[in-house]
Formats: C-alpha cells, sequence, structure tokens
C-alpha cells in the first residue's frame, strides 16, 4: 500500500509525528545522565523505575479512553499535555531557574502522556487500514521512527550540553503544533465515539474487567514463559537508554575521529545513531535471513547475543570498540523483530486475539519499569558487575525461550492440543 494511497488521517500523523520524535530524540537518550548528575545513579534509578509505574497504569487506561472518548480526542489532549510538560521541562532548565526534581515530574507527566496517545494512535490505524495493509503501513511508521532516532541524537549530542533549555523549548513547541495540526485536520475514527455513544459501566469496572482476562490468558503456560522471557531480555535493550549514555559519559576518554572531536556524552550519540540507522536500513535483510532458520533459533540465538553484547559492552570503553559492540548489539535486536507478531498471533485464540497482543506488551512496560534497577546496581557494584548480571539475565532469557519452544513441541504433538491450560 503506497503513501499516497493511505487515509488523510495517517498522511497527517506520519509527517506530524516524525517531526515530534526528532525533537524528543534530540534530549531524550541524555535524560538518565540529567537525573545520574542531579540525584545520584541510585536515586535516579528508583525515580526512573517510579516514573514507568505511573505509564504502565496510564497505559491500561490508555486502550479504554480512546475507545469511549475517541481516537482524535486522545491524540489531541496527549499532544498537548506532552508539550505542556517540555515547556514546564524547559523553564526549569533554563538560564534563570534550575530545579531537577520539576524536571523529573514533567518527565513522569509527559511519558503519561505518551503513554494514553499509543493506544488511540495504534487503534486508528486499525480503524482506517484493510488487515492485508496494516503490517506495512506499521512497517513504515517504524521506519519513521528508527530515522528520527538516528538524527535526534545526532543533532542532540552536538547542542544538549550547551542548549538544554533551547532543545526542550523546541520539543514542546513541536507537540503544540503536532496536537494543532491534529485538531484542525484529523477525522474521529473510533466507532463508539464517532456515534456519539460511550460504553456503560465505570473505568473500575472495566479494569476488574482486563484483569479477569489477563489472568486467563497467564494460564497459557507457553505464553506465559514467552512474557516472561521477554522482561528478561528487556533489561538489555532498554539499557541503549538508561544505563549505557551514564557509562559512556563516565569511561569514554576524548577521541578523535575523522576529524570530529568526540567525548563520552556525544560518543552515545553516535551510538544511537549507528542503532537507529542499521535498524532502518537492514530490517528487512535480517528478518529475510532469519527466515531460513527455526524461531526457536532465532529466540534464542538472539538472547545469547544480547548477553554477549553486554559483557563486551563492559569491556571496552574506546570509541572504535563500542561501535563494533553496538553492531553486535543492533543484530540481536533485529533477529526476532520480524517474527514476535506473528508468532503471538498463532498462540492466540482468535477470540482472544486482542487481548494476547495487550498482553504481550507487558514485555516492554514491565521490562522498562525494571530496567532502571540497573542505575542502582552501577552505583553499588560497578559498571563491569552491572553488565554481566545484564548479560546473565539475557542468558536465562534463552534458557526460558528454549524451555518454551519444547512446551510448543510437546503441545503439537498432541491432536486437538490447546494453549490454554
Amino acid at each position: 500500500m503506497r503513501i499516497r494511497d493511505w487515509d488523510r488521517n495517517l498522511k497527517v500523523r506520519l509527517f506530524g509525528e516524525a517531526l515530534m520524535n526528532t525533537t524528543f530524540w534530540m534530549f531524550f537518550p541524555f535524560i538518565s545522565i540529567y537525573f545520574a548528575d542531579a540525584f545520584g545513579k541510585e536515586t535516579a534509578g528508583l525515580l526512573m523505575i517510579a516514573s514507568h509505574l505511573f505509564s504502565v497504569i496510564a497505559n491500561l487506561m490508555g486502550g479504554y479512553c480512546a475507545d469511549v472518548f475517541g481516537r482524535k480526542r486522545m491524540m489531541v489532549l496527549s499532544a498537548y499535555g506532552q508539550g505542556a510538560a517540555f515547556f514546564v521541562f524547559a523553564l526549569a532548565s533554563s538560564p534563570w531557574w534550575s530545579s531537577p526534581f520539576v524536571g523529573f515530574l514533567c518527565f513522569t507527566f509527559a511519558g503519561i502522556c505518551g503513554a494514553f496517545y499509543w493506544p488511540a494512535s495504534q487503534a486508528m490505524v486499525s480503524d482506517v487500514v484493510p488487515e492485508k495493509d496494516r503490517s506495512d503501513v506499521f512497517a513504515v511508521f517504524y521506519t519513521s521512527i528508527n530515522i528520527s532516532v538516528v538524527i535526534g541524537p545526532t543533532i542532540g549530542g552536538l547542542f544538549y550540553a550547551e542548549h538544554r533549555f533551547a532543545l526542550l523549548l523546541l520539543a514542546a513547541c513541536s507537540c503544540f503544533a503536532m496536537a494543532t495540526l491534529l485538531s484542525k485536520t484529523l477525522r474521529e475514527t473510533a466507532p463508539l465515539a464517532a456515534a456519539g455513544q460511550q460504553r456503560r459501566g465505570t473505568w473500575q469496572s472495566f479494569l476488574r474487567t482486563q484483569f479477569k482476562q489477563y489472568a486467563i490468558i497467564v494460564r497459557d503456560r507457553v505464553f506465559f514463559l514467552f512474557i516472561v522471557a521477554g522482561v528478561l531480555v528487556a533489561q538489555t535493550f532498554t539499557q541503549l537508554d538508561l544505563l549505557i549514555p551514564v557509562y559512556t559519559k563516565e569511561t569514554v576518554e576524548a577521541e578523535t575521529l575523522a576529524g570530529w572531536t568526540i567525548d563520552g556524552a556525544s560518543a552515545f550519540s553516535w551510538l544511537m545513531a549507528e542503532n537507529g540507522l542499521l535498524v532502518a536500513l537492514c530490517t528487512v535483510a535480517v528478518t529475510r535471513w532469519m527466515s531460513r532458520y527455526s524461531e526457536r533459533q532465532a529466540f534464542v540465538g538472539s538472547s545469547v547475543l544480547y548477553g554477549i553484547s553486554m559483557w563486551l559492552f563492559s569491556q571496552t570503553s574506546s570509541l572504535l570498540g563500542l561501535i563494533a559492540v553496538m553492531a553486535l548489539f543492533t543484530l540481536a535486536e533485529l533477529m526476532t523483530a520480524g517474527m514476535q507478531q506473528s508468532f503471538i498471533s498463532r498462540l492466540a485464540p482468535e477470540a482472544m486475539r486482542g487481548q494476547y497482543f495487550a498482553a504481550a506488551s507487558l514485555r516492554f512496560t514491565i521490562g522498562r519499569m525494571l530496567a532502571p534497577l540497573s542505575l542502582v546496581a552501577a552505583e553499588r557494584i560497578g559498571y563491569e558487575w552491572t553488565f554481566v548480571v545484564l548479560g546473565m539475565l539475557a542468558l536465562g532469557s534463552a534458557a526460558l525461550y528454549a524451555w518454551m519452544f519444547q512446551q510448543v513441541g510437546r503441545r503439537m504433538e498432541r491432536p486437538n492440543a490447546s494453549f490454554l491450560r
């Protein structure tokens, strides 16, 4: 499905979100450095955990609000909320006023707004795109995000240290512009909201129903192992914007590469740009390559490579060495990028497919909530042992994936086997 054939809603969002994501990534990779410097690594880690916990709760509520109040309304309100949060964050990092605690509160509120935006934005794609074309549309949005990940940190690495206030103000302006654009150009696509209807019942009853359904899903042993293994391996790739930037800032000495003088903070922006560029360019090629192998080999191999890359990060502080390790780290990321959604859809009973996909996202929400513990660990046991522990978690994930596929194989040997136990 070509972009020119897309629904107008999606065209507006594609270019608007590209701008918003680029300005966001100009400073986001350096946030953990800012909070670690302001509060200490241990306190910063605990604060980040609390921040992500609020986002997990907001994500549960976001789907409900998108269905009841409409996709457009939630996206517009969320974008305005993010703009307000970044504006106050900019003021708290200005030459006239400095308050890291206010900055943390604003960062948390921006994360909550983003958690409300995400389910509405995904639902809108499903509303307006035929099922046969959805994977292509999602892939274009995914590529757009990764282009922002390449451009944003590269620019941010040049300006963040001296111009944090300006970058945050730019992010606020892009969010306000995006919210205004969405408000003026989008049409509502949610069936209930478009018809002026609302679901009966309170949000408390909605959450109770959802938790009961998730309890049923947990009885699927294979899927439960999939989630737990995903949470463990998430402790590696979520360090890309937590432990790794702090590590590079404190351990990488200034080097001259191709005429550029690069210190620890700007070295991280190079690593982020490398990761985003490789993801944008190589996702399709690596996915086709991995199709020659079984899903078991792909999932287990990816976790093993994540574990190796974590250990290698602790063994080098040179820029070229870190670039080489980041290439291995990115390969681990891409090995399962094209397989995870199809694997979930095969596990899910047709009547519960939506709930399975929602539950599968807990791999990332729970993983990201726990990931800041790495900053606490780095403060207490040092970087080398922290990376070793992260590598061991990835190897534990590989073992769980191997066990999970054993369970899959046994069930497939039985006629009329069900994943629900």
